[in-house]
């Protein structure tokens, strides 16, 4: 990799292409990119010497010496095209991500549910403990308030996104996998059997010396223990493992357990953040981290005060014994793991979900349906689908909110758009409510601007 190239992120916004490009700005990387929309991630990436264009225009790549790109944009984009044109090298946001990881020690995180959050507690522990890692996350650690660093440590922290099959492209020292789930099938021809085999091929490929790292209480993951073509570590709570997690402890926003490797215990982990799910998060990262060369003791305490990721259980307000939080839940075991840390606070649960997308809406209908049981009261709003995907008929919120009714929770409603969903929260809350905002689309606005509003009224 030559740091006198200038590199050019079509879509630079994203937390993914921003993350990057954050990172090969602080390594000395000329950095251009184009978004559609001025934010907060591309002003801190101007601030850091960025230059980022409002708009795709074809003359923004004219000094490129390389032009990264993400599976969100379409093959017709003008930059794209343009680059193509002027024979300016393309490749997509994996394969630049591969670079970064490939040359030094990866720790590639991947699975259905918790890769932002377990990267996140990864990064975090070795910041705390001194290793000076580079992170690449998908979302911003609250602790720190960034997503992205490029430290001059050995090790390289990163997401490995399943939905494309783009995590093949990395050869971590470390791969991790919490869990498999059977999302994002319109990408594996419809077939569950083909994601699998590429979670076994991604797990094989860590490089000498490394380990893939794997829940032992997934079932999908421990049958596929046999086809790993790497040294495997196990963990769970439930299933004979490596590594357990025991005498769990669950509290209101918080949470603690003993780790046990080879019936030995090593200590006990206390948690900021709350939830079983974290459990596993947690305990992944122990392990993580220990084959990284730091000692319990020092993971014990750098994990301590993990606030989470930003969306992922984030507190918003708390006004007048209301709480309001949002998470980015978006896959039915996800609500369900997010209502159930909710619970754990003894409040009244009011669920806002906004789906997010009509192909996953449709292939987990059903799952959707069953995942309210534990909320005391459920709303439902329009699916958040991104520009050009096509409407699947029979698909809708308010057919959803009907099957929900059916299947798991008859208090349910569906109310239509965001700002009536503000509106109807504004006048129905009250002491005692948990106001918890759920989907990877832009319903986490109504939650926020509930907090404002409940503030002003105060």
């Amino acid at each position: 990799m030559n740091t006198s190239e200038h590199v050019h992120f079509v879509g630079i916004g994203g937390y993914g292409m921003s993350a990057i490009a954050k990172v090969m700005l602080e390594m000395g990387f000329k950095v251009s990119g184009s978004d559609l929309a001025q934010q907060e991630l591309t002003e801190k990436l101007k601030a850091k010497g960025a230059h980022v264009y409002i708009g795709h225009e074809a003359q923004n790549v004219s000094d490129a010496d390389l032009v990264v790109y993400s599976t969100a944009l379409s093959k017709d984009n003008v930059e794209i095209v343009e680059a193509e044109k002027r024979n300016i090298p393309i490749i997509h946001r994996s394969q630049m991500l591969a670079r970064l990881m490939n040359a030094r020690k990866g720790i590639a995180v991947a699975g259905a549910h918790g890769k932002t959050t377990t990267s996140s507690m990864i990064a975090l522990v070795m910041e705390n403990c001194g290793t000076d890692p580079t992170y690449i996350i998908g979302g911003e650690i609250m602790n720190i308030g960034s997503n992205a660093k490029a430290g001059k440590g050995d090790y390289v922290v990163a997401e490995a996104d399943e939905s494309d099959g783009t995590f093949l492209q990395y050869h971590p020292y470390l791969a991790l996998v919490n869990n498999i789930e059977a999302d994002h099938l319109e990408n594996y021809n419809g077939d569950f059997e083909n994601l699998k085999k590429a979670y076994a091929q991604f797990l094989s490929q860590v490089r000498d010396g490394g380990k893939a790292i794997v829940s032992g209480d997934d079932t999908y993951l421990r049958a596929m223990l046999p086809d790993i073509k790497a040294d495997v570590i196990t963990y769970g709570i439930y299933a004979e493992a490596d590594y357990m997690a025991k005498n769990i402890e669950l509290g209101d926003r918080k949470v603690s357990f003993e780790v046990e490797r080879d019936n030995e215990v090593l200590g006990t982990i206390v948690l900021s953040v709350p939830g079983i799910h974290n459990v596993y998060n947690a305990l992944a990262t122990v392990i993580t981290c220990l084959e990284s060369g730091l000692t319990f003791e020092q993971i014990a305490a750098g994990i301590k005060d993990f606030r989470g990721a930003k969306r992922r259980f984030q507190v918003l307000g708390e006004v007048n014994d209301i709480l309001i939080i949002d998470d980015y839940a978006h896959h039915p075991t996800e609500i369900q793991a997010t209502i159930t840390a909710a619970k754990s606070t003894g409040k009244r649960i009011i669920a806002v979900f906004q789906p997010q997308r009509y192909t996953r809406t449709f292939y987990l209908f059903d799952q959707f349906s069953r995942a309210f049981a534990e909320a005391d009261e459920v709303i439902i709003t329009d699916i958040y689908s991104p520009a050009g995907e096509k409407q699947i008929e029979g698909i809708s919120s308010e057919k959803l909110a009907e099957l929900i009714y059916k299947n798991s929770n008859q208090n349910v409603n569906y109310i239509s758009t965001r700002d009536e969903v503000l509106a109807y929260l504004t006048d129905h809350v009250k002491p005692g409510d948990l106001v918890l905002t759920m989907g990877a689309g832009d319903i986490w606005k109504a939650a926020d601007s509930l907090a404002k509003k409940l503030k002003n009224i105060v």
